[in-house]
């Protein structure tokens, strides 16, 4: 994209205009209806600003840039001077050319003549490759005012907090001294991190010297600013707990494990402390001590995302990193269609930008103001170091030009989001394609339009890669001591809270709003339409099994009787010759694989509408996935809600107690719950095992095949002899409640 760069840098002898004779100088840049102005000096008459101003070249309606130093008042600001550049005689700067060296230009007057006054610039028609792009000011916010709002609309590079898992062991502790001596104390453990608060088991051993040997985990983030803070508290009535001692240990003298390996133990004093007139503490030392094992754990990868579309899966020490295997090219080129996000004027508007998430780096791109077709064609890369990640872009409407991020301001509004799996991506080849953005409302999904895209994912080594495939997921430790369900739920939730307050702690901040969305902060809560999308899904998968059966069935039937005598050949070839079985069966699959080469996708995929039942949803639905947790709602929607999700999980309960009775009518089979059934079948095992040792098994092979496939002459619609004989077998309904 073309710009016209101005960078003013100072001015020298400027003349007086107050009556105190100075001035207080500003620069102001225009060109046709755009105007950008420096920001003044109080009373000085060679200013430095150094300030550089961009003009989108798209939108240059004029033929003279006119530069003009003017005199800050309080009515009506003075004339200066001024100097006039024609458009066609500015000159071009392509990198990587060095910057062009700025020059005294004299000012003159409204009617051309030079006159007292000197002001150095340097102008230019470049790129938005041009260094001096990320801290311009641009044409397209010359509606925008304030520094604050104008660093809100400037592209950033963010890098996400080195996050930890800290496991706290605690094993036991020794000699405490509960203040009522007569009883056997219940004494628990309670650790904070930060806004993290966990706490052990009460202690089985109820006494001065109990033991847990109970691990907590914790997500940390560097650097390292708040200390690990333990309490040993005794519940000595329901709502009542008394503080045996507590200890406070830095983070920065834990030790790091970067392997499976125990760190040593250590042994802690416990301090009690006692708060004097609210404020100031007393220590009084006791002789209570714990004993823990405390360490950072660098093997573990911290999850802050989904692990179905997670974009990093490295451990968190650097020393267990292996090489990148590629480069990941990310073009941001423009968007289309944008509904209008608020009002402005009497009009809709929309400030958009976008914001990409790989690894440990996030970048957004600056805002174009008042467009629905914006332009960024803005390029980032990431080192990737492994091909099953995916990249998220999601596209928001900018609130906070005018004052929005006070207190209590308005947040960004979703446009929408894409997610592309690199695995899904041809090495060296470059995609350029417009995405859908799609949002959910409570009123249903909404196209909010769409975004163009230029991806290249290059790969230094083939090999390398292909290697990785047989490498596992996560890193190794995640195997070695796994993480239960909860804890990892738990422990996500931390590191997504810890992300999303660092990042919005940066300058302009990353806001709290952006990253949950872009990390799917919520995507665990109960969702009807998901739940429906999840099962069809699973019937989807299903679904080539079923045509199998349904295909094995009209062969039994004799549908078509060419294709049913070919299987009988077949069948016999393969009992015949049984080496020729593993054979066929991956020739069979290497077939179907070249089969469906020709017919692969030859673009990402994108969020699916029809995939996510997002089209087919109830507004019900919607607004139950929207609605707050805990609920805010009404008592009778609740009601209502609840009766349904009653009558849903009637029918997942009826499916499972089915289920549940198959496995037990097979068990009953040799438990001798039916002794007459027990007894046949038993019966039945031993002339089996006869009559299979002493026929060949080929033989017993093709009478099965024959009959399995045996023409519907020879058929009854009666259930067969072993289906009957299954269903007729006791299950344990008759003993439930």
């Amino acid at each position: 994209m073309q710009y016209l760069y101005v960078r003013v840098v100072k001015a020298k002898d400027l003349p007086a205009k107050d009556v105190t004779g100075s001035c207080d100088p500003y620069v102001e840049v225009k060109l046709g209806n755009y105007k950008g102005t420096t920001r003044h000096f109080e009373k000085k008459t060679n200013p430095e600003w150094n300030q550089v101003f961009a003009f989108s070249k798209e939108r240059i309606q004029a033929s003279m840039l006119e530069v003009t130093v003017k005199d800050k008042d309080l009515v009506k600001d003075d004339f200066i001077g001024r100097v006039l550049f024609d458009m066609n005689e500015i000159p071009k700067r392509v990198p990587p050319d060095s910057p062009l060296a700025p020059q005294w230009y004299r000012l003159e007057d409204r009617k051309g003549d030079k006159f007292k006054g000197e002001l150095m610039l340097a102008v230019w028609m470049g790129t938005q490759a041009d260094e001096a792009f990320p801290e311009a000011w641009h044409s397209d916010a010359a509606t925008v005012s304030g520094t604050d709002s104008l660093a809100n609309i400037r592209s950033k590079v963010y890098l996400s907090p080195k996050l930890w898992y800290l496991r706290v062991n605690v094993i036991e502790a020794q000699d405490l001294v509960p203040s009522d001596q007569g009883r056997y104390p219940e004494v628990y453990v309670k650790a904070i991190l930060g806004n993290q608060v966990l706490r052990t088991r009460v202690s089985p051993s109820r006494s001065i010297n109990p033991m847990w040997n109970e691990d907590l985990m914790f997500v940390a983030s560097e650097p390292f600013e708040e200390p690990l803070i333990l309490s040993v508290e005794d519940r000595i009535a329901p709502n009542k707990d008394e503080v045996l001692g507590r200890c406070a240990i830095p983070m920065h003298h834990v030790d790091r494990r970067l392997d499976h390996n125990p760190v040593n133990t250590r042994w802690f004093n416990l301090e009690k402390h006692v708060i004097v007139e609210g404020e100031k503490k007393k220590e009084i030392k006791f002789a209570s001590r714990i004993h823990m094992r405390i360490c950072l754990e660098g093997g573990y990868h911290v999850l802050d995302e989904s692990t179905h579309y997670s974009s990093d899966l490295r451990p968190t020490a650097k020393q267990l990193w292996k090489h990148s295997i590629g480069v990941l090219e990310l073009g941001i080129l423009n968007a289309q269609g944008l509904m209008p996000m608020k009002p402005k004027d009497g009009r809709g508007t929309t400030d958009a930008y976008c914001v990409a998430k790989y690894g440990q780096k996030w970048v957004r791109t600056r805002t174009i103001i008042d467009s629905f077709t914006p332009k960024w064609n803005e390029q980032y890369t990431w080192e990737v170091f492994d091909p099953c990640t995916v990249i998220t872009i999601g596209v928001f409407d900018n609130c906070h030009l005018h004052g929005g991020d006070k207190p209590g301001g308005s947040r960004d509004s979703r446009i929408g989001k894409v997610r592309i799996r690199l695995s899904t991506l041809e090495t060296d080849r470059v995609y350029t394609h417009s995405y859908p953005l799609l949002v959910l409302h409570r009123n249903g999904v909404k196209k909010m339009g769409e975004i163009h895209l230029a991806v290249r994912f290059t790969c230094s080594s083939l090999l390398n890669m292909m290697h990785m495939y047989s490498h596992p997921l996560l890193p190794k430790m995640h195997y070695i001591h796994p993480l239960t369900v909860s804890q990892l739920d738990s422990l996500r939730h931390q590191a997504t809270v810890i992300v999303s307050v660092r990042l919005s702690r940066s300058e302009p901040p990353l806001r709290k709003e952006i990253v949950e969305y872009m990390l799917d902060v919520g995507s665990h809560m109960w969702s009807m339409r998901r739940s429906k999308a999840n099962f069809f899904r699973i019937m989807n998968v299903f679904g080539g099994l079923i045509a199998l059966g349904k295909w094995f069935d009209q062969i039994c039937n004799w549908k078509n009787p060419i294709t049913t005598v070919l299987i009988h050949i077949l069948f016999i070839i393969l009992v015949l010759y049984p080496e020729l079985i593993l054979p066929t069966i991956f020739l069979y699959l290497f077939l179907i694989g070249v089969w469906h080469y020709r017919r692969r996708s030859r673009h990402p995929p994108h969020m699916d509408t029809r995939l996510s039942h997002a089209e087919s949803a109830h507004p019900d639905e919607l607004d139950e996935e929207f609605d707050t947790f805990p609920t805010s709602q009404s008592a009778d929607i609740v009601r209502m809600r609840y009766d349904r999700l009653r009558s849903i999980a009637g029918r997942i309960q009826t499916v499972v107690g089915d289920l549940a009775t198959q496995g037990e009518r097979l068990q009953s089979l040799l438990s001798w719950r039916d002794p007459r059934a027990t007894a046949l079948f038993v019966l039945f095992c031993l002339i089996a095992a006869i009559v299979l040792y002493i026929t060949p098994f080929q033989v017993v092979a093709v009478l099965i095949g024959l009959y399995v496939l045996r023409h519907p002459r020879f058929r009854h619609k009666l259930p067969s002899v072993p289906l009957n004989f299954f269903r007729r077998l006791p299950a344990r309904t008759d003993s439930m409640l």
